[in-house]
């Protein structure tokens, strides 16, 4: 169990935090917004992330990775929270790139491993079908026909589905769960982005009898699902290092507040009812610091609690990030949730991202499972 980054983690750590908020602060993510960017994210920024190392520092190194490990990734992740720095780096290297590394074949791994790596390929994990998330069930199906598979359905809340080169796509087969490499440009798909509240991306994409080479699929049906459910933990432990870095940012703007807003002759974090609110958010965040990390290590170390940590961090930080957010709101008073003010940013933020991978009920329900209660 590792509460603490090391030498090299805080190094990166620093680094990635004077390049986000020097390079991608929040006002470039209301500028991309503005503008109603086609791409959603800077594309030179992205190629600036990849200069830094950041697409492959979890990729082995026999395809040009850096085999840093998660600590190191969820270091940076956290910052890019500080400043909701929009890029592909969640849905191309946690999820997508976990999906290749875990159970792709040798070709996959090849072709696409190195491409992440340098910045040429970005990919992005087609799942939700519904509403609310879901790990099992699909709509959507791959029916074999010759040496091919047809792949007929419809999948939603795609994070950066609208730009990507290939999709990883969920699917029912008659013998379990498929996941396959498309090219997202292949005849038969149609994709639609939508603007959420939080001004990231994600699309509504649809497969019309899309066709695919057998050779498309990852693994096999039997261990498709744990494939699936891997790369799911690690976004979610990823996912909350990223509110984890929002939720302190906002906590530390607010404090800021308190402590240069005058009402009634005195600064107002002199009054002991908002310092008692204060002081529970920290704590929160403080409980929070830890189990992100805890769930960090996991990861690197293969732990066997891996899945109940990964709900942990998640319903943990989805909570915090929504109170921390709320508190932010009520402590600037009306300019809160006035859009020249960047704390509505957080705010939006913080309701998008609980929704992503799971919210609350779905991890306390699913971390009472593994543990047998």
């Amino acid at each position: 169990m590792t509460l603490v980054l090391n030498e090299e983690q805080r190094l990166l750590k620093d680094t990635a935090k004077d390049f986000i908020s020097r390079v991608m602060p929040v006002s470039a993510l209301r500028a991309l917004r503005d503008q109603k960017d086609a791409l959603g994210y800077k594309r030179e920024h992205w190629q600036q992330m990849v200069e830094l190392g950041w697409a492959s520092m979890v990729l082995p190194e026999a395809y040009d990775g850096l085999d840093f490990g998660y600590m190191g990734l969820g270091a940076v992740i956290e910052e890019s929270g500080r400043t909701l720095a929009a890029s592909p780096l969640f849905s191309t290297v946690v999820l997508g790139s976990t999906i290749i590394i875990e159970g792709g074949s040798e070709e996959q791994k090849s072709a696409l491993l190195p491409g992440i790596a340098a910045g040429e390929i970005s990919l992005a994990l087609a799942l939700e079908e519904k509403p609310h998330h879901q790990t099992t069930g699909f709509a959507t199906t791959a029916v074999a026909d010759g040496d091919d598979f047809i792949i007929h359905g419809k999948k939603v809340f795609v994070l950066d589905g609208h730009s990507a080169d290939q999709l990883i796509v969920a699917t029912t087969m008659e013998s379990g769960i498929g996941l396959f490499i498309v090219d997202a440009n292949a005849n038969g798909i149609d994709r639609r982005r939508h603007h959420l509240i939080d001004s990231r991306n994600n699309a509504t994409i649809e497969f019309n009898q899309v066709r695919v080479n057998q050779s498309a699929l990852i693994g096999d049906a039997i261990q498709s699902q744990n494939i699936l459910n891997t790369a799911m933990d690690y976004g979610r432990i990823c996912l909350a290092a990223e509110m984890l870095g929002a939720a302190k940012e906002c906590f530390e703007r607010t404090i800021a507040y308190l402590k240069e807003r005058d009402q009634f002759g005195v600064k107002i974090g002199s009054f002991q009812a908002l310092q008692h609110r204060a002081a529970k958010m920290y704590i929160e965040l403080e409980l929070s610091q830890s189990v992100v990390l805890d769930a960090l290590s996991a990861i690197d170390d293969k732990r066997a609690d891996l899945p109940q940590l990964a709900s942990l961090a998640k319903a943990s930080l989805n909570d915090v990030f929504e109170l921390v957010t709320n508190e932010a709101v009520q402590m600037h008073g009306g300019i809160g949730v006035t859009d020249e003010l960047d704390i509505g940013f957080f705010l939006k933020r913080s309701r998008v991202a609980t929704q992503i991978l799971g919210d609350s009920n779905f991890h306390r329900d699913r971390y009472a499972s593994l543990c047998g209660y």
